[in-house]
């Protein structure tokens, strides 16, 4: 299967309710592991908003419907984290939240080695800081 094609990685990950449980998963990771503890506190306490933007983004980002953009409008990713200190221990953080919410899913093993991948793209963006700002 190719991934990143057309709606296929939409599809292998299970729609907007697959995608919405991944979200879910990644926020619970971000909640309990220590080494998420600073990139948690750039979110609200309450992350309903946070979960439903990501999972909309990844929906549109994946090949589904666009729905971030038919909710919140277009998205610059580094635009949307500019006011955020985020260097390479931040998105890795982020990054590592998404890997344990993807060994927590049904996801095939190519399809999570595929999108983990993909993301680093995006994470990579919102680095704005060469200063490791996780001691902050």
């Amino acid at each position: 299967m190719q991934f990143g094609s057309n709606d296929t990685s939409f599809q292998t990950a299970g729609g907007e309710a697959g995608i919405f449980a991944l979200v879910t998963e990644f926020y619970r990771q971000m909640d309990s592991l220590e080494q998420a503890q600073k990139i948690r506190r750039m979110h609200p306490d309450d992350l309903s908003e946070s979960i439903d933007k990501l999972s909309r983004f990844l929906c549109g980002w994946l090949g589904g419907p666009k729905l971030y953009r038919e909710k919140y409008g277009s998205i610059s990713i580094p635009r949307a984290h500019q006011h955020l200190k985020i260097s390479i221990v931040e998105q890795d953080a982020w990054l590592l939240c998404m890997h344990h919410a993807l060994q927590k899913s049904d996801y095939p093993s190519a399809f999570q080695t595929y999108l983990l991948t993909a993301l680093k793209v995006p994470a990579s963006r919102c680095v704005n800081t060469d200063v490791k700002c996780i001691a902050q």
